[in-house]
């Protein structure tokens, strides 16, 4: 089967503009045989199935994992505090807990998963914290609460990375952007379906003298359990093995590996050279210090969000279960416009660099002395650049790293970092009587303004690096031989 790319694809990433390189491609489709432009139609065909067959299942996962990490804040409005008779900030400690386990957890997946196996890592990670969730609804002090969240941070930690790496192994670069959305679009879509579920649970109160936020952690436990016995059938070994791929789609997904390995070099597994290359890249940390900052929005707003519409607007226990669900979808829709754009037009950095601001105007009403329903508008501003920021900067550095070793490492450097921001955002909304919140509220408008800047020297440094690359290729660059292959050679393009 002919190549489905023109033969001088390279020539097309030489463009230093995004808009000249999309043109240029157009240009090159018109001039396609009908070979390759049957070849084209039926890769794109083979990339609709994957969004039916692998998307989905990494949706669920994203969807289930944040359900059960968040349903802290609903069990909180339905009395779990006084139950297990927690004091003080013990609750945002409960919180913080967490995420010191989950960034322990990643880094070492990040380098593992692969020669593990993904059809293996993730069922048993989904089934280990699902046991652990079902759990936390016999918890009966606040010792029984933490141990629970540091074992659910753990396996949740070792849950992402896993994800972040399968969907790389199914999607090329060009691709990847919208597919990481997907999993974003699914923390978003757990706010609103968490919202719903706990309104569910809160009329099962009393039901065998339990109360409703037993329930909710006993019912979210079991669905987890169920699904991690599904995905032992639906995560793939590999593309070869694939239940859903027949022989001649099995062929193209070889032609798309082989391809993405002549393009970023390396077999995907990790080696002291790759986590050396990545360590001393100066855009894994740039990326990572960005991503805990927008984490830390992401997370406080994410596991406070009823909290805050409960104490901090005033609504009653059942408005906040339900006013969160909105929010939550609007989050989703916008990451899911944002991300197909970024796809569409390679474009990394214009989307975060217009819904931050948005975001950071959403943060200035929270703190300003005005009516519960403008405070709830605000939710929504701030809904709007949170999910969208927290994806879109880590897709950013994942199409911009090869080989795939270097991107398994710097993707590890960046998760690490990334949940700093989980331990901070359990610490700056303090859930003592009727608060405002102004800590939480001023400390995330901080952090969004720092991301904001950061891509801007972000963006700076990549337009350096193609600017070099450029002159490299015009004076007739020839790599070394035996010179390790990444994405600092010439003939990588970053995308900006």
């Amino acid at each position: 089967m002919a190549d489905p790319e023109p033969k001088d694809r390279r020539d097309v990433q030489s463009f230093t503009d995004e808009k000249e390189n999309q043109v240029h491609r157009e240009y090159l489709q018109q001039d396609e045989t009908p070979a390759e432009i049957e070849a084209r139609q039926q890769e794109a065909a083979l990339v609709r199935k994957l969004d039916r067959f692998i998307a989905p299942v990494m949706m669920l996962l994203m969807l289930i994992s944040y359900l059960d990490r968040g349903n802290i804040g609903f069990a909180a409005t339905q009395g779990m505090t006084e139950d297990i008779h927690l004091k003080g900030t013990e609750l945002n400690t409960a919180v913080s807990v967490f995420y010191i386990f989950y960034i322990l957890a990643e880094f070492p997946t990040s380098i593992v998963v692969k020669r593990l196996q993904f059809n293996r890592v993730i069922p048993t990670i989904t089934f280990c914290w699902g046991i652990v969730c079902m759990c936390t609804g016999f918890v009966q002090s606040f010792g029984g609460l933490v141990t629970t969240r540091i074992f659910l941070g753990f396996f949740e930690g070792c849950l992402f990375p896993s994800m972040t790496l399968f969907l790389c192994n199914w999607y090329t670069r060009e691709e990847l952007g919208i597919r990481v959305a997907y999993l974003f679009i699914a923390s978003a879509l757990s706010g609103a379906f968490g919202g719903l579920i706990a309104l569910g649970v809160l009329y099962m109160d009393g039901v065998n003298e339990w109360s409703g936020w037993r329930w909710l952690y006993v019912i979210e436990g079991l669905i987890t359990i169920v699904w991690a016995f599904c995905c032992i059938f639906l995560v793939p070994k590999s593309y070869e093995t694939a239940y859903f791929l027949n022989a001649e789609e099995k062929a193209i997904m070889r032609q798309r590996a082989e391809r993405a390995e002549a393009y970023s070099g390396g077999s995907g597994h990790v080696s002291k050279a790759d986590i050396k290359e990545a360590a001393k890249d100066i855009k894994s940390w740039l990326h990572g210090c960005i991503q805990i900052a927008v984490v830390t929005i992401l997370y406080g707003f994410g596991t406070f969000l009823p909290i805050i519409i409960r104490y901090g607007f005033k609504y009653s226990t059942q408005q906040a279960q339900y006013l969160v669900v909105p929010v939550n979808l609007w989050g989703a829709l916008v990451y899911a416009v944002g991300a197909y754009l970024s796809d569409r037009y390679q474009a990394r950095f214009w989307p975060m660099i217009i819904c931050a601001p948005i975001g950071i105007a959403g943060y200035a009403i929270l703190i300003a002395p005005v009516s519960a329903g403008v405070l709830y508008f605000a939710t929504y501003l701030v809904a709007t650049a949170c999910f969208l920021c927290t994806g879109s900067n880590i897709t950013w550095l994942s199409v911009n790293n090869a080989p795939d070793g270097k991107r398994a490492a710097s993707m590890g450097i960046l998760l690490t970092l990334t949940n700093i921001g989980g331990v901070v955002s359990g610490q700056i909304y303090y859930t003592g009587a009727a608060p405002r919140y102004v800590l939480g509220h001023a400390w995330s408008l901080g952090c969004l303004l720092f991301a904001w800047c950061g891509w801007w020297v972000v963006r700076a440094i990549y337009k350096r690096r193609n600017a070099e690359k450029d002159r490299a290729m015009r004076e007739g660059y020839v790599r070394p031989e035996g010179r390790m292959y990444t994405d600092r050679e010439p003939d990588f393009r970053y995308q900006i």
